[in-house]
């Protein structure tokens, strides 16, 4: 399997370059240095089965693309390999001159208008995603499934803790049978004798483990004392909530957590960070036609960062950037994709000069 150093050291990059915050100006001292790349395979290895369209170590902060497949990304206007082609010169570690054919401005259109801008939205829904669960944390221990069944009493219905409580009854004293046609509702019977002859299984197996309520034989000639109902749907979705939170706590970056609570704001400000710097750079591209990845609102981008603003100061600033990036790219003159004819002339070019050097 190849690996970044293999493609170093065997000679096949194209370009290479410090991508991310450094190369947008907005990197603080502690940042990360983020690698970006192209490289070709060598020509028995492209004419081969296993094509590479590319190799990343395995943070992902270094990602390296083959030759074919960062076309195929410029040809649909991805934002993090279209921002190479505008690499500042202080962050281009390596250029071959076959690569002086890639400008960014045969490449952008008005495809940037849904590659930048859902991107932009995807960062938004990811910073109310923690917004919420900052807010809003799952308490340690975890509901069980009694905490999602109710009882029957007249036209309501209680809480089965509270109605257990009121009839003095303990749910092992319980036996549920199903209700035909009717799912989730359930026959609930009592024992209510002292030696619990009837044999009832109790209303779930563990408490604290189980999955589902837990069905019993009822004896015939006994009448149920009143009927359960399993909100099945809100537990599965109280689950799902309690795993990603907790995945959340234990996969999240320590050092943007931190960050994120000291500024105060509740908000992953690294995150609204770049829906304002990708939303920007798309509006810069429908009025202008250039990629500005250096960014002149660097100032604004650290303000966001240090969390001076407001959560939905943020988001109300960003609905309406969004609208304006929406009516820049309507009266654009931006050609409506890339052409892809000249792009593929391109790719077939450099490659075969990148094998005839090869050869000699």
């Amino acid at each position: 399997m190849l690996t970044i150093s293999d493609l170093r050291q065997r000679g096949l990059l194209l370009f290479e370059a410090i991508s991310g915050s450094r190369a947008y100006g907005t990197n603080l001292p502690h940042s990360d240095t983020d690698l970006k790349g192209v490289f070709i395979l060598p020509e028995a290895e492209f004419y081969g089965l296993e094509y590479v369209p590319q190799v990343a170590n395995e943070t992902n902060d270094e990602v390296f693309y083959e030759l074919r497949r960062f076309v195929e990304l410029l040809l649909k206007n991805n934002p993090t390999v279209l921002e190479l082609l505008g690499t500042p010169a202080d962050c281009v570690v390596f250029r071959h001159p076959l690569f002086e054919s890639f400008r960014a401005e045969d490449f952008l259109s008005k495809l940037c208008r849904q590659s930048f801008a859902e991107y932009a939205a995807a960062q938004i829904r990811k910073a109310r995603g923690l917004n919420k669960k900052i807010n809003h944390p799952e308490p340690p221990g975890r509901k069980s499934v009694l905490d999602f069944c109710y009882v029957t009493v007249g036209a309501g219905a209680q809480p089965v803790g509270q109605w257990l409580a009121e009839q003095h009854l303990a749910a092992e004293q319980c036996g549920l049978a199903n209700v035909p046609h009717l799912s989730d509702l359930y026959a609930l019977f009592v024992d209510a004798s002292p030696t619990a002859t009837l044999g009832y299984r109790g209303l779930v197996r563990d408490a604290e483990t189980s999955q589902d309520v837990q069905l019993t034989s009822v004896p015939k000639g006994e009448e149920p004392v009143a009927y359960l109902s399993f909100n099945r749907n809100g537990y599965s979705s109280y689950c799902r909530v309690y795993r990603e939170y907790h995945e959340w706590v234990q996969k999240r970056n320590a050092e943007r957590y931190q960050n994120t609570v000291q500024h105060g704001k509740n908000y992953d400000a690294k995150n609204m960070l770049h829906v304002f710097r990708l939303l920007r750079m798309a509006q810069e591209i429908a009025l202008t036609r250039q990629l500005q990845v250096r960014r002149p609102d660097r100032e604004f981008l650290l303000q966001i960062r240090r969390g001076e603003f407001q959560y939905e100061e943020l988001l109300q600033m960003a609905e309406t950037l969004l609208e304006q990036v929406e009516a820049a790219f309507a009266t654009s003159h931006l050609p409506a994709a890339p052409n892809q004819l000249a792009a593929d002339h391109l790719l077939v070019q450099v490659r075969r000069a990148w094998y005839a050097q090869a050869a000699h």
